[in-house]
């Protein structure tokens, strides 16, 4: 007699008597706190039993839905629904928003109207809802024509692993890995090319994440900044990407325009007013209602990645590797089903133009970057006729050092506005309504600019003089 598969089958059975007759009560208080996950196993033990449950459907579709596994939640919301319970409409109504099956949405939120058409509270909550699915409909119309070239699921904790940027896009790593005393769940940390600075989130779910940036200063990182309002505004923002022009910030919301959780935004670092413009709300497919962050555009390789958990489990994230367009470009569909799937992204290939072949490209994405391991300068910087520097570590005069790396931050300020001017002076060569404000912003930047420019200059001259005396002593 085979003794082993009998115990099994027995302990089983008592694992299953246990969580259906003593946890129901414990599931259902699980569910009205929200903690959706713990309560869906008894949840399903009990389905088991009794799976013509109306309630017992609800609960379970509802519990689906908000831990992420939205298709998984149509069978159990449909039944509640179809059995005639009022918040299981509402729920399907919501799923079906996310599919983005705007009809069949109106159809499950009119019958939940009908069902509490004396209830205030209830049509309060149905308006909430119906809005969004309204703004969902509308975006869905301005979806994006980009093209999708990979896709990678991976679980959420080891995502980065995806990225793989060349060395001129910078890097990116989880928070604790720098700041060594923060919990492992603390966010991401960009770091530019030359390593000497970096934007992140800090905080935590209690007191909300905001964005930093941190600059090296001689040998160590230091003057950190909160970012302003116009980026650290309401919920949380993480998820921090500059572009090699050391202006242009994608990043990670959960904000009030967000469409839920996070969302995807731009700005850009105005030189003239010193702060950042208001943050643009990326189109779809790169948002959704579900979170959207870590956007990163690798200009080397031509290449970009973005992460979604988009209809994938609580602990799973897909990672999307795209070709980036040079001006944002909408689809012309006429097709609402065509539309939803490529704002979904419900289909790669759907995305792919005629005739392309994207091989080497995915190659490409999934290349890592090769440093190089010979010597290289940093700057070229004349002592004396006989003496030149490369990096910061050649000066014996730590005051010299100081200066000088004054002189390379001020360097790269400088060389970043002329980089805005160029921009702003063939604007005002083409010509404008608007020519007489741009005239005056040109003529405001340009004495910026040469006050910086002096100002480096001196330093220069002041570094050369401290060193020189420190070496001939």
């Amino acid at each position: 007699m085979k003794i082993q598969p009998i115990i099994s089958t027995l302990l089983f059975c008592v694992s299953a008597f246990l969580l259906h007759g003593q946890s129901m009560d414990d599931a259902r208080s699980w569910y009205l706190e929200g903690r959706y996950a713990e309560a869906l196993p008894v949840f399903h033990a009990e389905y088991l039993h009794t799976p013509d449950n109306a309630a017992l459907n609800q609960w379970i579709g509802v519990s689906l839905l908000e831990t992420g596994r939205v298709a998984e939640a149509e069978k159990y919301l449909t039944f509640a629904s179809q059995k005639k319970i009022p918040e299981a409409s509402l729920y399907l109504g919501e799923l079906y928003t996310k599919m983005y099956r705007f009809d069949e949405a109106e159809k499950e939120f009119g019958k939940y109207q009908k069902a509490n058409r004396r209830n205030d509270e209830a049509l309060n909550r149905l308006a909430v809802k119906r809005e969004k699915a309204e703004r969902l409909k509308r975006m869905v119309s301005r979806t994006e024509d980009v093209q999708m070239i990979d896709s990678l699921v991976l679980p959420k904790s080891g995502f980065l692993a995806a990225y793989h940027l060349s060395e001129s896009a910078g890097s990116l790593m989880p928070v604790n890995a720098f700041f060594k005393n923060l919990p492992a769940n603390a966010g991401t940390l960009f770091m530019n090319e030359h390593q000497d600075k970096m934007v992140y989130s800090q905080g935590d779910s209690l007191t909300g994440r905001d964005l930093f940036t941190m600059d090296k200063l001689v040998d160590s990182f230091g003057n950190e900044k909160k970012l302003p309002a116009s980026v650290n505004g309401d919920g949380d923002q993480a998820y921090p990407f500059v572009m090699s022009d050391g202006l242009t910030l994608y990043f990670a919301s959960t904000g009030e325009p967000s469409l839920g959780g996070y969302d995807l935004f731009v700005t850009r670092y105005n030189l003239a007013s010193d702060t950042y413009l208001t943050p643009n709300q990326l189109n779809m497919p790169f948002n959704s209602p579900f979170n959207d962050y870590m956007m990163v555009l690798d200009e080397e390789k031509g290449i970009g990645w973005f992460a979604s958990d988009r209809f994938q489990p609580d602990d799973s994230v897909c990672i999307y590797t795209f070709i980036p367009n040079p001006q944002v470009t909408l689809i012309e569909s006429n097709d609402s089903v065509y539309m939803a799937g490529r704002a979904q992204i419900s289909s790669i290939a759907d995305t792919w133009k005629e005739g392309s072949d994207y091989t080497s490209l995915r190659a490409l994405a999934r290349q890592t970057a090769v440093v190089q391991q010979e010597a290289r300068g940093d700057f070229a910087f004349v002592i004396n006729d006989g003496l030149t520097y490369h990096t910061l570590s050649d000066f014996k005069s730590s005051r010299a050092k100081t200066l000088f790396s004054e002189v390379l931050a001020l360097e790269k300020k400088w060389q970043t506005m002329q980089a805005e001017l160029a921009v702003k002076r063939d604007q005002f060569a083409a010509g404008g309504a608007a020519n007489n404000t741009l005239s005056q912003a040109i003529l405001t930047m340009e004495k910026e600019a040469d006050s910086l420019f002096r100002e480096k200059e001196r330093l220069k001259i002041q570094a050369r003089n401290e060193e020189a005396t420190s070496v001939n002593h």
